[in-house]
């Protein structure tokens, strides 16, 4: 028996068929819709056609948002329609199949611990960057939640008093300095405080945006001022992993999302400068940090091997 892992993002719902080894063997995508009904919807859509062609027992959503201990209920997302919203009922009713819920993050964690690059680890921790920054602590195989399904938000730990402005409403919180979105922001400060030639320059003096990915780009073919932004970053994640070794001490560090795709610019780095930062540096055990395997499949495999093993199928 299949399962089908549902990645429901600010942009898009991705759906995937996965066996019981974490194999993708087909895929679906579509835009998120703006509202709950045509979000249902789409959801339905997608799962029944993928069980057209694959005998489907269970079906697990890895959700962009908050979710309640009972894993059940969509509490809130910022970018989903879902508010206090029963939607695993809901939506296994309409599909004559077990549906199950997870924060994306704990879904990424769950498949890198169970299929990638956390495999037999005892404290795992998943560092997702990409927009912001995704977190989640599995310890014994069992994803930690904490008291009221939240945990971990590493990514709203202030670390710099009264810095750049967030969307959740505090200032200087780590996703502001180590994302996908400060990269962009941090070449953006650079570019206008210095005269030093860039190929980041020319997209600035269009008034235009640079992205995480232009400032990858530009360092990956040895752009200074990029290698400067890419080291900063570098810098904040290192100072993050200090941060998630002193207070859970994990044996690995899984760092994925969509930034991971370019750790070869800036994770030998990182791990120098955690083992600089950490609590006891040089006589203590450090975390091995480890680029995720899975990538960005990694939501829908989670959710799918969370439906399997929370139905039984």
């Amino acid at each position: 028996m299949l399962t089908v892992g549902v990645d429901i993002g600010g942009t898009s719902v991705r759906a995937g068929v996965v066996d019981a080894d974490g194999t993708v063997v087909a895929t679906a995508a579509v835009p998120t819709a703006r509202d709950a009904a045509g979000l249902d919807d789409a959801i339905v859509d997608l799962v029944r056609g993928l069980a057209e062609q694959h005998r489907v027992g269970a079906v697990g959503l890895a959700i962009a948002g908050f979710v309640d201990p009972d894993r059940r209920t969509v509490a809130f997302g910022a970018h989903l329609p879902w508010r206090d919203d029963p939607v695993a009922e809901r939506l296994a009713a309409r599909l004559d199949v077990p549906v199950v819920i997870e924060h994306d993050a704990n879904a990424a964690g769950l498949a890198e611990h169970r299929v990638g690059a956390a495999v037999g680890a005892r404290v795992a921790v998943l560092v997702a960057l990409g927009t912001g920054i995704g977190a989640a602590l599995l310890v014994d195989g069992a994803v930690f939640r904490g008291a009221h399904g939240v945990a971990p938000e590493l990514g709203h730990l202030t670390v710099v008093r009264g810095g750049r402005p967030c969307p959740c409403g505090k200032r200087g919180c780590l996703e502001r300095y180590c994302s996908g979105t400060a990269l962009g922001r941090s070449a953006e400060e650079l570019v206008a405080d210095t005269e030093e030639f860039s190929v980041l320059r020319a997209t600035w003096e269009r008034a235009q945006p640079i992205t995480g990915w232009d400032v990858a780009r530009a360092a990956e073919a040895g752009d200074l001022l990029a290698g400067r932004v890419v080291d900063e970053f570098a810098d904040w994640l290192g100072q993050a992993l200090s941060l998630v070794a002193d207070v859970f001490d994990p044996d690995v560090v899984v760092v994925g999302g969509e930034v991971s795709a370019s750790s070869g610019l800036f994770l030998d780095r990182a791990r120098r400068r955690y083992a600089e930062e950490v609590t006891g540096g040089g006589h203590r055990r450090l975390a091995e940090v480890r680029p995720a395997m899975l990538g960005g499949r990694a939501g829908i495999v989670g959710a799918a091997l969370d439906a399997r093993e929370r139905t039984g199928v």
